[in-house]
């Protein structure tokens, strides 16, 4: 073993340990991997920033815009409100319609997107049916990750896997290669988790069923604690505030006040305003206030200040719901805020709403919210305008609209773009179909058309597309040519000859499952195809057979990241809603994983033969 490739094994143990540990993002990791391989020789800077001009980056970029697409013009979520219409009150019924829908949503858009659109869906219908969340959380993150495996383009890495096959030399696999399996498995999934629901109707769930019903305004004052404390403030002449920026007054940290919304006079009647963080006080403005500070707090702000308490009507802006709206958001694993305050990421002047209450283990937190460093699985209270509300549904990036109240029905929905999104969508299929325009292409002539269409405009497009996980794809790739270059791709294949080769190639697939699935509990699913696609690829030329089985395996085995919480992010999200445990995905998801793999070894080499 040279030197090189134990410099090549360390970085690679170094890389898996910090993607482990979570301690730094793994995108930045990927950056942190081209940075080492050029500083040490080990590749060229062409070789190791080859993965910025990969086609299937294009591909990926161009896909997460397509799904907002969808997601904009409501055409995920009018499928949401079709799939609850038809189901009823049967939950078999839901459980099958949800897994399907699910799956053949998540074949042209990310998985990780739909569970998001999906989640509050599936809490809407558990409050109907009063039956446990629980019970179809897991059926959803599972219809997600074998949606992976229901076109060449519904995951990352099918596509890394499709490179490989072309680098080596050899027609890569159709739109369509890898659907066959993926409806087995879909329809083996859907039957196995008809039998796993009753394993998952107690514990967490259970209790905590409540807390996703559909609840009102009242509710929500109730479970996050704030009765008592809304206020009603008339901004008098002379006022301080007069001309100020919400922002710049920091009230909330000088007096726990936040304001969350403001009546101005407008052509002699009051409206209600947005609070924004860049918001200017004027004159005879009312403020709705948050108020977190005693009675002795408030005679002092408005003392200081110059205000006049007004007379508040109804419970906590109750009165306010067509102007004033709340929601419940909840924040995901790789979300930038994680680790940092409110006042840090300066929450209001970023998103226009505000936080008013925080629940972290099903308990509201009390004090002073705004220095409370965020945690993964927090659920976060936020009020203001309606609009900024439902803006919040397309900042996956960061977090995932759970629960909206029932007043939202009183609001009137935004006006949407729907069948052109499906003509764009219908059109993408079409020509990537017909082989005639190449993949990303095709997705890019969709993107420019949604764009003319109105579906989606420049910076929405931009904010869909998620950075990481194309940083962490371009990053991971120099991986994989360094260890071709140093030799470990060759003593791989040489210990999966010593070890299976004799046996045959059918013990060469199951040994190929085993060894991705494995890695994918530790790194992402994407790194671990990059990783072993290659060694797959170079197992089918050392015993003379074809490659397609051998690279087919690997894009199955990348999705079939159902054992733990932590193996992809769809998994992840259902965590906390789920009421679920580390536990409770081993139980599950390992049982289901073994199926999948004796499925894939069988019927794959029945498709593309040795």
């Amino acid at each position: 073993m040279s030197y090189q490739l134990i410099w090549v094994l360390t970085l690679l143990l170094v890389a898996i340990f910090l993607f482990t540990t979570n301690r730094v993002r793994m995108d930045v990791v990927a950056l942190l991997v081209i940075i080492a391989f050029v500083l040490s020789g080990t590749l060229t800077l062409p070789e190791a920033t080859a993965g910025f001009s990969d086609p299937n980056v294009i591909l990926i970029a161009a896909l997460f815009v397509i799904g907002e697409g969808l997601v904009r013009t409501g055409v995920a979520y009018q499928v949401g409100e079709w799939l609850m219409r038809v189901a009823g009150q049967n939950e078999t019924r839901m459980l099958i319609l949800l897994m399907l829908t699910v799956a053949l949503l998540g074949a042209v858009m990310s998985s990780s997107g739909v569970v998001a659109i999906f989640i509050p869906v599936v809490l809407r219908v558990s409050s109907r049916m009063k039956t446990s969340p629980s019970r179809m959380m897991m059926p959803l993150s599972f219809a997600a990750l074998i949606s992976g495996m229901m076109t060449l383009v519904a995951t990352p890495p099918n596509m890394v896997v499709n490179s490989e096959l072309v680098r080596d030399g050899v027609e890569g696999f159709g739109f369509f290669a890898v659907t066959p399996v993926g409806v087995v498995v879909l329809i083996m999934g859907v039957g196995y988790m008809l039998l796993a629901r009753y394993w998952l109707g107690g514990g967490e769930g259970d209790r905590e069923r409540d807390q996703w019903t559909r609840r009102t305004f009242r509710d929500l004052i109730r479970d996050y604690k704030l009765t008592g404390r809304a206020r009603r403030l008339a901004v008098r002449a002379g006022s301080p505030l007069i001309g100020q920026r919400l922002d710049d007054l920091r009230l909330r940290d000088r007096y726990g006040a936040n304001v969350v919304g403001i009546e101005r006079w407008r052509k002699f009647r009051r409206v209600m305003i947005s609070a924004g963080g860049n918001t200017e006080l004027h004159q005879r403005d009312v403020l709705l206030i948050d108020m977190t500070t005693s009675e002795n707090g408030l005679r002092q702000f408005c003392g200081e200040q110059q205000l006049e308490p007004m007379v508040l009507r109804g419970e906590y802006f109750s009165e306010q719901a067509r102007d004033v709206g709340m929601a419940e958001v909840s924040l995901i694993p790789d979300s930038e805020l994680i680790g940092k305050s409110l006042s840090q990421v300066g929450f209001r002047s970023r998103y226009g709403v505000n936080v008013v209450g925080i629940r972290r283990n099903a308990q509201a937190m009390s004090g002073k919210l705004i220095d409370e460093e965020l945690s993964l699985g927090d659920i976060l209270l936020v009020i203001g305008d309606w609009k900024l509300i439902r803006q919040l549904q397309i900042k996956k990036n960061d977090f995932i609209l759970l629960n909206l109240p029932a007043e939202v029905d009183d609001v009137a929905p935004a006006i949407s773009q729907a069948p052109h999104a499906l003509f764009c969508l219908a059109l993408m299929v079409a020509m990537m179909l017909s082989e005639a325009i190449p993949n990303p292409v095709a997705a890019l002539i969709t993107c420019v058309l949604m764009g003319k269409f109105r579906c989606i405009d420049m910076e929405s497009a931009y904010h869909a597309i998620h950075w990481p996980s194309l940083i962490l794809i371009v990053g991971m790739m120099p991986f994989a040519l360094a260890l071709q270059k140093t030799g470990g791709v060759d003593l791989m294949v040489r210990l999966l000859m010593e070890i299976s080769g004799g046996a045959g190639a059918h013990v060469m697939l199951l040994s190929l499952f085993i060894l991705c699935a494995t890695i994918g509990l530790f790194i992402s699913n994407t790194a671990t195809a990059v990783l072993m696609a290659p060694i797959a690829v170079a197992a089918a030329r050392e015993m003379a057979v074809s490659p397609y089985p051998f690279a087919m395996i690997i894009a199955i085995a990348a999705s079939s990241a159902f054992m733990t919480p932590v193996s992809s992010p769809v998994n992840t999200l259902v965590l906390v809603p789920g009421g679920y445990k580390f536990s409770d995905f081993l139980r599950i998801g390992v049982p289901f994983t073994i199926m999948v793999m004796v499925v894939s070894v069988v019927l794959v080499p029945m498709l593309y033969p040795f």
